[in-house]
């Protein structure tokens, strides 16, 4: 019997990953050498693993340049309408496989570095994740920058280049512990820094009237520093960029008035300004009232808006005269991700009013039609809302320009409701309870032309509810996208095995049409293909045992259901259902030790907040539980906990492809839309899920019956908020949950701390917003229902095909093409910009098709 192919052999044979030609080969290892020599200065006596990570990193990027000044120059040729993604968070994670895989190198990189003598995986591991994103709301942001250069789009995303990540969570005596992410000490190959494009950001000062208008006078300026990176589409010579700001001190500053002697202070403290992007702030669906976050917010909008009307301007090559913005919004759209962007309206307002001097309604038509909005989340904690106060000192013209929007909203609001006072206030973008504010949601839906959510239901609950009086105002603004995934990423990098096996099953094509995976259906019950599906997930679940092994010194067993929970910890993501869940099966196994128990290994992993007490408390919780099931001589290799410590994109990479279960178990009417739901789905997981968020779609297109869907409706949350809410009355009726709450207050799983988990108990029976009890029992049957078919692997194989099948909507080309059509009015092409070593001509003769088409 022939030995069994390595991973390595078995990418060699995917076509999808690009052809290998000797020519290629010959060449990256000539570029190889080329940039150990020349770029990194070593040889092959001195370069560590890490030098020929950046050696390869160079070599592929030279593959890149090219295209990337190409699509550029012909952006610069066609003139087509721009899209301008802002986001304070882009959580890419780590580049180098995924260029390769979008360039089509793949496999030639692989066989050019096996011919080397080095490993393609080893060298892939030396690279940091770009962590400059939270959680879903940056992952999104990625994951729209890569389709949006897919779809051929002239697609920009701004934001940040912050010089600490989010922190590296080490897990120490099982409590959480946060380390700076130093991501860019050995620099970055994917980035070029552009000082000649270095702007002025203004803070502070007064305003001056006059007769021309105001003037925001006596600022301090901190300039924004512009670093590109580049986003290729998927095969189709398409490089995007990214552009991410960094601040910069003037040289002249605090120099202006330091006295003799006070130089050397007057140098250090230009670190006050470089601060700004310095690091990005660790909190999820969480606002933070601070004004450095405020400078953040405002740094990134103020920088960009002056680059997108420059590059509005030198569009108007060859004309001569002032410029007049009339056509801005049929050539620039502005989606604004989430409100952390939201300054960028009365910036524009600012811009437009007193420097190019429009009139002021002129000014606000044409900002309107400018702007979008997306709403990331429906919980009252995360809405931004700023002190008027704050605003007064660090962006006075400002504030003026948001009272002025404000006045002439309410004025439109009051003719429409002459009477109706309270309307008015719940709609004004001043919040005057509990101290002036701006409410910065109502600004952008009044600054935008377009708002939506992220999921049908959350959607709904936007019109509904949260902007109930604004949706009623301007029923035609309100949208729905849900949110999507990139394939190349979450399928073709993360599980070669699983993308090779469906592209000799349906071919190629549905890496760029993944609603294509609905073929897949035809081999539902054909048993070579459910072979083969379970095989990959068997091939993936070892792979990741031995992981796990190495890194926890946990012994896995790779047969068991491998059940996984990874998300921010939160109490609305419910992390401690889950909890109650193994301590209730760990009860069962010290119970009835010889009765049968379908093995698992939980996997429960993300980070909590720094400032986030309760959120650190489930974390200590779940590792305390771990500890005590992982060492019980009784449950053997029956119940194994891991918590996954630092989970970030390239884990999410490793896990998701090993997982029989997702759970995704979060109260109805709390999760916007989830996005890791998605990448479970399409990688041949179940998911255990409530109704909710995208959760509800992800049944829509499977059939609920192809998922494990449990607990209360969002109807039935409401009508339970309507009564009152008991918990007591769940714990003294459900046997098993009193138990295993008896056991974590009691101090069974912290013998040394018994009262350690106080905290968490008096949270679950005096105020738990998300009701965890309530939904335990339903969750516990349904667990149940989860161990039955795992029992029966071609059924439970069955039911992944039909999921992979049914996963094709939640690609995010679907939802960039949603918004491209329905938001921003561009249409995406499937012209392909001829590769660099093509003539001139061929990109002249592309430009013409695509003004033709």
């Amino acid at each position: 019997m022939a030995a069994p192919l390595t991973d390595q052999e078995k990418r060699k044979q995917i076509s999808i990953r690009g052809i290998v030609g000797v020519e290629n080969v010959a060449e990256l290892k000539k570029g190889f050498n080329r940039h150990l020599h020349f770029t990194l200065v070593k040889d092959r006596n001195v370069a560590t693993p890490r030098d020929y990570y950046f050696a390869l990193a160079h070599t592929v990027r030279d593959h890149l340049v090219g295209r990337w000044i190409r699509t550029q120059q012909f952006y610069y040729e066609t003139d087509p309408k721009r899209v301008y993604y802002l986001s304070l968070e882009f959580y890419m994670g780590r580049t180098l496989q995924n260029t390769m895989i979008n360039l089509g190198l793949q496999n030639a990189c692989d066989e050019a570095i096996y011919q080397l003598g080095l490993d393609m995986e080893d060298l892939e591991e030396m690279e940091e994740d770009a962590g400059l994103g939270n959680g879903g709301l940056g992952r999104l942001a990625a994951c729209f920058l890569d389709s949006m250069a897919t779809l051929g789009l002239a697609a920009y995303g701004y934001g940040i280049r912050y010089e600490y990540g989010i922190f590296n969570q080490k897990i120490k005596n099982g409590w959480q512990v946060e380390e700076a992410d130093d991501w860019l000490r050995h620099g970055n190959p994917w980035e070029k820094a552009r000082p000649e494009y270095m702007l002025p950001v203004h803070f502070y000062g007064r305003v001056e009237e006059s007769k021309e208008g105001a003037k925001w006078v006596d600022t301090q300026v901190v300039l924004a520093m512009p670093y590109d990176t580049p986003i290729p589409g998927y095969m189709n010579n398409t490089v995007n960029t990214m552009r991410l700001w960094s601040a910069r001190a003037p040289n002249d500053f605090n120099l202006m008035d330091f006295n003799v002697g006070d130089y050397i202070q007057a140098v250090l403290d230009r670190n006050l300004a470089e601060n700004i992007s310095r690091v990005l702030y660790p909190n999820d669906n969480f606002f933070e009232g601070k004004e450095l976050r405020l400078k953040q917010e405002y740094f990134v909008v103020a920088a960009t808006l002056q680059d997108i009307i420059r590059r509005f301007k030198n569009s108007k090559k060859g004309f001569s005269g002032p410029v007049s913005f009339d056509s801005f919004p049929e050539k620039v759209a502005i989606q604004l991700n989430d409100t952390h962007p939201a300054m960028a309206i009365p910036e524009l307002m600012r811009v437009f009013v007193d420097i190019e001097k429009l009139d002021w309604d002129t000014a606000w038509a044409i900002t309107k039609r400018t702007f979008a909005y997306t709403n990331h989340t429906v919980l009252p904690e995360a809405l931004e809302r700023w002190p008027i106060g704050l605003l007064e000192t660090l962006l006075p013209r400002h504030l003026q320009i948001i009272y002025r929007i404000n006045q002439g909203h309410l004025d439109e609001i009051s003719a429409l409701f002459p009477e109706d006072m309270d309307r008015m206030r719940r709609m004004s973008l001043i919040e005057e309870d509990g101290g002036k504010r701006v409410n910065m949601a109502h600004l952008c839906i009044v600054g935008s032309h377009a708002v939506n959510g992220v999921a049908e239901i959350h959607s709904n609950i936007i019109k509904t509810d949260v902007f109930r009086d604004f949706s009623e105002l301007e029923p035609e603004k309100f949208q729905n996208k849900t949110n999507g995934i990139t394939p190349r990423r979450w399928l073709l990098l993360c599980n070669p095995g699983l993308a090779e096996l469906i592209a000799e099953a349906i071919g190629e094509e549905y890496v760029k049409d993944l609603s294509q995976l609905q073929k897949l259906n035809e081999l539902v019950d054909d048993d070579t293909f459910i072979r083969d599906v379970s095989k990959v997930k068997q091939d993936n679940k070892e792979k990741f045992s031995q992981y796990l092994e190495k890194e926890y010194m946990v012994e896995i067993n790779p047969s068991s259901m491998f059940d996984v929970h990874v998300k921010r910890i939160h109490e609305y993501k419910r992390q401690l259902l889950n909890c109650l869940h193994i301590v209730t099966m760990y009860n069962r196994i010290r119970k009835n030790p010889k009765a049968p128990f379908v093995p698992r290994t939980v996997i429960i992993g993300g980070k909590a907040a720094p400032g986030y007490h309760m959120a650190k408390m489930i974390i200590k919780l779940i590792t305390a539980v771990g500890e005590v099931v992982n060492k019980d001589p009784v449950v053997g290799s029956k119940l194994k906990v891991i918590y996954l410590e630092n989970y970030r994109v390239s884990l999410a990479e490793k896990v998701i492809p090993a997982t029989d279960l997702s759970e995704q178990i979060s109260t109805a009417g709390t999760e916007a839309s989830g996005t890791g739901n998605m990448k479970f789905m399409l990688n041949g997981a179940l998911t255990i899920g409530t109704m909710d968020g995208a959760n509800v779609e992800m049944a829509e297109e499977a059939g609920e019956e192809n998922m494990f869907i449990f607990g209360m409706r969002v109807e039935d949350v409401a009508e339970m908020d309507a009564q009152g809410y008991d918990a007591m009355t769940y714990y003294q009726k459900i046997p098993e949950l009193k138990q295993a709450i008896d056991q974590i207050n009691s101090g069974f799983f912290c013998p040394k701390q018994p009262e350690l988990f106080k905290d968490v108990t008096n949270m679950l029976f005096n105020h738990d917003r998300f009701k965890v009890f309530a939904d335990y029992e339903d969750y516990i049957k349904c667990q149940e229902k989860v161990n039955e078919l795992y029992q029966n692997p071609r059924e439970w194989t069955k039911m992944v095909i039909k999921n992979i099948a049914a996963s094709g909507k939640f690609s995010s080309d679907r939802t960039i093409t949603d918004y491209a059509t329905e938001v921003w009015g561009v249409e995406p092409t499937d012209l392909k910009i001829p590769p660099p070593n093509e003539p001139r001509e061929a990109l002249d003769e592309t430009a013409r098709a695509l003004r033709e088409k």
